[in-house]
């Protein structure tokens, strides 16, 4: 029995006809899904038809934030966004941070499903058990932090939390984000899908406690957990200091941070200009999310220069795309475009990559100054790169070209532009170049959202952790196993309780699973062993998979980019380093075989009924031509 945690409610809007209801959420819900990642992926498999167009009034917007958000928790204020994703055309989920997820849980909800349309602009605003639909016509146009002012002086209330959309979701770019405060659901265009259903914004308000079913039991768990966060090397010593910006240097050090869209990696590597030594010059303090005591958010100030007065907290991915990707050394530069993209509501990393996919076609004389409007759009011109970030929200010229991501972008460029787009599935390639990280590689091919850190990262080959076990970075054997594991545990321990993916990595990694079920059990009343945890981390990965196989994707769709797997590295400490199409394959064989599913990556029917999906199998049964036995 549900005795804490969770609110044990839904709410369910409806756009179209301005109606909202509340539903109880199931204790069978809860234990198979747990909550963030696991609900939105529950309803958006089973209430949004296969064949559903991601901007088509049918689409549904899911906000779950989880049974550890609100609570004592350290690093639990996340939420989880799910929708068909425009970019990608398979299963979307985005995570965020900030103080949006615990409000909506202080409001009395596990979970807020977006349905419908309105015919105009409109924000929702929830004051507990209050459900209101507002006109939104006049904040249409305005940036995220604009929206948010006006949102809150115009409710007479400043502690309101507020996801919104910026001008690019209004344009419905696929690149598009869900801002709150300067946190993003950045990826997979779930800011198109808010802005197709006219939805500005949804603001929060809410003063309920979340009980706890076993103070004492939780308190024990608190208690082990922060202590190994205070003994961990990294969490407070580096991570606490630097924030994510120290894995440039990281990623430099193993020579696979992605440079020139790809092409010069490991033989350009600016660790003073855009790693820790560059980033402490602009550190200007430092933001919290709501529970947290690590700070990981760095705020970035440009005290001279072209773009002095630009602050921003560019995150490591955000150096990448806009630095690495561009060729871009000029650290104020990026700054400015982050900024830029957290106003304008763009997904930085999609964007950097589309914008560096464009200077090498530029470089290689597929593009002219004709088609940029004018602009010289070469590796390392940051004036232009922060131009074309203004374009792409606004779909200004050469910016609409590139406002859908680089899958569409070549198709509309032609000229054989196709064979220099980084991405997986349609989702932009994150910083990391996977050809001297091999499991990294094959977690960006298999992950249910395409290339995505969040969905099994490596940390083994990026950090040399041996959980669960060491790893050569550059060998193929077993990376199908350890890809698994990864995936698995961290749906399982971060996407769905919800906690803070860092702390995976660096503080519990030994003791994952059994951190979430003694957090889970004592705040829930419902026991979990470690071993149910990593299981709904698997029934989690299986759901996905089989939302994307109706959706239309299959292994040829776990696949890298072509650059990857006939380029070796050509300097730095991967050098030689690359994946061939046999090396791939082979992992994709051991990876499926660990998996259950069959040699074409379809779950066989004994795996879904060991996970108790048989939804699932009665999808795939109605699908041609499929072998699931």
């Amino acid at each position: 029995m549900i005795s804490g945690g969770y609110t044990g409610k839904i709410l369910r809007v409806n756009l179209t006809d301005k109606s909202y209801r509340e539903e109880k959420l199931s204790e069978e819900v809860a234990k198979n899904y747990l909550g963030g990642a696991g609900f939105g992926l529950k309803y958006l498999f089973t209430e949004v038809p296969g064949g559903t167009g991601a901007l088509d009034e049918g689409n549904k917007l899911i906000f779950a934030p989880g049974p550890l958000t609100g609570t004592k928790a350290p690093c639990a204020s996340r939420v989880a966004v799910a929708a068909k994703s425009p970019l990608t055309g398979g299963a979307g989920v985005a995570l965020s941070g900030g103080f949006f997820p615990a409000e909506l849980k202080f409001a009395g909800y596990d979970i807020l499903i977006i349905e419908g349309k309105s015919v105009e602009p409109v924000y929702v605003y929830i004051n507990g058990t209050n459900v209101s639909f507002r006109s939104a016509k006049h904040l249409w146009g305005m940036k995220t932090s604009d929206c948010q002012r006006v949102i809150k002086d115009e409710l007479h209330d400043q502690n309101i939390r507020i996801a919104c959309i910026g001008p690019a979701g209004e344009k419905l770019s696929y690149m598009a984000a869900i801002i709150n405060e300067r946190h993003a659901a950045g990826r997979k265009g779930l800011g198109a899908v808010m802005g197709s259903k006219n939805l500005k914004a949804i603001a929060v308000r809410g003063n309920a406690e979340i009980a706890i079913a076993d103070e004492k039991a939780f308190s024990e768990a608190r208690r082990r957990m922060l202590q190994a966060m205070k003994e961990s090397p990294v969490v407070y010593p580096e991570f606490s200091k630097h924030g994510t910006p120290m894995t440039v240097d990281v990623t430099g050090g193993l020579g696979i941070f992605p440079a020139a869209n790809w092409s010069r990696t490991g033989e350009w590597i600016p660790f003073e200009a855009l790693g820790i030594e560059g980033n402490n010059k602009r550190k200007s303090g430092r933001e919290f999310c709501y529970g947290c005591p690590v700070g990981c958010s760095q705020n970035k100030l440009v005290r001279e220069g072209e773009y002095a007065g630009y602050l921003s907290i560019p995150e490591f991915e955000t150096i990448y795309s806009f630095g690495g990707e561009t060729g871009v050394d000029n650290l104020d530069s990026v700054i400015a475009a982050d900024y830029l993209c957290d106003e304008l509501g763009l997904d930085s990393i999609s964007t950097g990559v589309a914008i560096g996919f464009a200077m090498e076609l530029f470089e290689r004389g597929i593009l002219t100054e004709k088609d940029t409007d004018g602009m010289e759009l070469k590796f390392g011109n940051h004036r232009a790169m922060v131009e074309m970030v203004k374009k792409i929200a606004f779909r200004q010229g050469f910016g609409d070209v590139l406002a859908d991501g680089t899958r569409i972008a070549a198709a509309r460029i032609g000229k054989d532009s196709e064979k220099y787009c980084m991405h997986i599935k349609g989702l932009e390639m994150p910083g990391y170049d996977v050809r001297g990280a091999k499991a990294h590689g094959l977690s960006f091919a298999t992950a249910y959202t395409g290339a995505d850190h969040n969905r099994g990262y490596a940390f083994q080959e990026i950090f040399g952790v041996p959980v669960p076990y060491p790893v050569d970075r550059f060998a193929i054997e077993g990376k199908g196993k350890l890809t698994k594991w990864n995936q698995d545990m961290r749906a399982a321990t971060c996407d769905s309780p919800l906690m803070c993916a860092f702390l995976l990595d660096m503080a519990v990694p030994g003791f994952a699973a059994e951190n979430t079920a003694d957090l889970v059990s004592s705040a829930t009343g419902l026991k979990f062993t470690p071993e149910e945890v990593y299981q709904i981390g698997e029934r989690i990965n299986n759901l996905a998979r089989v939302f994307n196989i109706r959706e239309g994707l299959r292994r040829k769709d776990d696949t890298l980019p072509e650059r990857l797997m006939t380029e070796p590295l050509k300097g730095g400490n991967s050098k030689g380093q690359y994946i061939p199409k046999n090396d791939l394959d082979q992992m994709l064989d051991e990876y499926y075989a660990e998996r259950g599913w069959n040699k074409e990556g379809i779950p066989t029917r004994r795996k879904l009924e060991s996970l108790g999906l048989n939804e699932c199998i009665d999808t795939l049964e109605k699908i041609g031509g499929l072998k699931i036995d």
